[in-house]
């Protein structure tokens, strides 16, 4: 997949196919940037800005990097993954995790 297609893929996963699912799945997040961040912490492993200066981030993140996010947002749509779980990390990260 080359990079063009990575992203392209990365904007249709967090801008329009997670969102449409999120009501039915009851995720406690709707909006597209909360998914890009979900997606990309995991990634990265922690906060995405503080490896990716520049923005938007899936412009300048890794390419392997953005390949993760993109393969993980599939595992969430395939039921694969657990995107609550991704966002309790996500929020525990940045030290937002309310009890």
């Amino acid at each position: 997949m080359t990079r063009a297609e990575l992203e392209a893929e990365w904007l249709s996963l967090t801008r329009d196919r997670l969102p449409a699912l999120a009501g039915e799945r009851r995720w406690p997040v709707r909006a597209d940037h909360c998914f890009q961040r979900i997606l990309l912490d995991a990634a990265v492993g922690g906060r995405w800005y503080d490896v990716v200066r520049e923005r938007p981030a899936y412009r300048h993140i890794a390419e392997p990097l953005l390949a993760r996010a993109v393969a993980l947002g599939r595992a969430v749509i395939a039921n694969e993954a657990d995107l609550v779980a991704l966002n309790r990390q996500s929020l525990a990260w940045r030290g937002k995790l309310r009890d």
